[in-house]
C-alpha cells in the first residue's frame, strides 16, 4: 500500500489537513513537516499508535519521543508543573525549536518517555504542524522521519523511498527551514541543562540571564546501559552507510591540508564549505554552504547524497563548537560514530 500524498509546497489550504488529522485520531501514522526536520507522527496518548512509530523507524523502545502540542492547554494536560524558568523559556522560544522536559502526568503513556517519569514537549512554529495537531485534537508524538540511525529527513524526496507505505499520509512542504532537530533542555535547580543542542543555542538562553550547563553526552560517547535522557544521544546516529570522518581545525588551511592528505589515492567524497571547494583536488565535492544556518539546513541531505557516490570514505569539514556550530558538530560527530580528528 502506498501512502497518500499531499503537496503543500505552494498550498495554504489547511482544510486539506483534516483528513490526515482524522488518520491520527484513528491511530494511524502521518509524515509531516516541522521547522526543524520532518516527523513521523501518531497520537501521543494512544500507546498502540505510538508502537507503530517504533516499528516504522526500527527504533529502540528505550529512546524517548517528543510530544508536539499546538496550545498551552495541551501542555497543562500532560505535565505536573511548569516552573518559573520553564515559563520564561516558553515566553521567549515557543512556538519554536525548543523541547523542554517536564515531570509527566499519568495520562502520558510510558512508551513515549522511554520508561522515564518525564516527558519531552515542544510547540512547533511550523503552521502545518500546528494545524495538524489542532485538527487532531491531541498531542502528536513524532521523532524525525527516517529509518533509525540514518540521516534525518529534511526533504520528502530523501525519505520517501524508506517510508512510503509505512505511514497513512505524507505531507510535503518542501525543504524545512532549520534542518536539524530541536534543542532539548531540562531545568534542574534553576539551571538549564542542554541534553541535545539545536537552533536555540546556549548563548540564546544565557542572554535571558539563565545559567546553562551543557551535558557531556552531547559530544561524548554514549555508554551502553546509560539512561537515554533525550532523543539523538546514542553512539551512532544520523549516519550514511559509507564510513565518515570529521576533521576540524580553527586554522582553515590546516583542515584543508589534512583532508587533502586523507584523500590521496582513495575514492572519497568531501563535504566542505563553499569557500573551500576549489582547494580540494578531487572530483566528488559537496557544497555545505558557508554560514552555520546554510550548513545546518543542508547537512542531512548531503550525507544522504554522499552515500550515492559509493565511495570508500566521506570526509567532512567541521565547524567551531559555538552557537549553532555546537548542534552541527553534535550531529556530525554521531554521523561519523566519533571518528573525529581535531588539529
Amino acid at each position: 500500500m502506498k501512502s497518500k500524498y499531499i503537496n503543500f509546497k505552494k498550498n495554504n489550504n489547511f482544510e486539506e489537513l483534516k483528513a490526515p488529522a482524522e488518520a491520527i485520531k484513528q491511530g494511524k501514522l502521518v509524515l509531516f513537516p516541522t521547522e526543524t526536520v520532518y516527523g513521523i507522527g501518531a497520537n501521543a496518548l494512544n500507546e498502540e499508535a505510538v508502537k507503530k512509530i517504533y516499528i516504522a523507524k526500527g527504533r529502540a523502545s528505550d529512546n524517548p519521543l517528543i510530544a508536539h502540542i499546538s496550545h498551552m492547554e495541551m501542555l497543562e494536560q500532560l505535565v505536573e508543573k511548569v516552573g518559573k524558568v520553564e515559563k520564561t523559556l516558553i515566553e521567549n522560544f515557543w512556538p519554536g525549536p525548543l523541547t523542554i522536559i517536564f515531570k509527566k502526568k499519568k495520562i502520558v503513556p510510558d512508551i513515549i518517555t522511554g520508561g522515564l517519569d518525564t516527558v519531552a514537549i515542544r510547540m512547533p512554529s511550523n503552521q502545518i504542524a500546528r494545524k495538524l495537531i489542532e485538527y487532531s485534537n491531541c498531542p502528536i508524538a513524532a521523532p524525525s522521519a527516517n529509518i533509525s540511525g540514518k540521516p534525518s529527513g529534511t526533504l520528502v524526496e530523501d525519505i520517501i523511498e524508506e517510508l512510503d507505505g509505512k505511514v497513512e499520509y505524507i505531507i510535503d512542504s518542501g525543504k524545512v527551514d532549520i534542518g536539524i532537530e530541536s534543542t532539548v533542555i531540562r531545568v534542574q535547580d534553576g539551571v538549564v541543562h542542554i541534553l541535545r543542542p539545536g537552533k536555540i543555542t546556549p548563548e540564546d538562553i544565557q542572554a535571558l540571564k539563565i545559567p546553562v550547563h551543557i551535558e557531556k553526552q552531547i559530544l561524548g560517547k554514549y555508554k551502553e546501559g546509560e539512561k537515554i535522557l533525550s532523543p539523538g544521544i546514542k553512539y551512532k546516529h544520523y549516519s550514511p552507510n559509507t564510513k565518515c570522518v570529521l576533521i576540524y581545525s580553527k586554522d582553515n588551511d590546516k583542515m584543508v591540508q589534512k583532508i587533502n592528505e586523507l584523500s590521496q589515492n582513495k575514492n572519497v567524497v568531501v563535504l566542505c564549505k563553499t569557500k573551500n571547494l576549489e582547494k580540494y583536488n578531487i572530483s566528488n565535492k559537496l557544497n555545505m554552504g558557508n554560514s552555520l544556518e546554510e550548513i545546518s539546513k543542508n547537512i542531512f541531505t548531503l550525507l544522504r547524497k554522499a552515500d550515492t557516490y559509493k565511495a570508500d570514505l566521506i570526509l567532512i569539514e567541521g565547524v567551531e563548537k559555538i552557537g549553532l556550530g555546537l548542534a552541527i558538530m553534535n550531529r556530525l560527530i554521531r554521523a561519523c560514530a566519533h571518528d573525529y580528528i581535531e588539529i
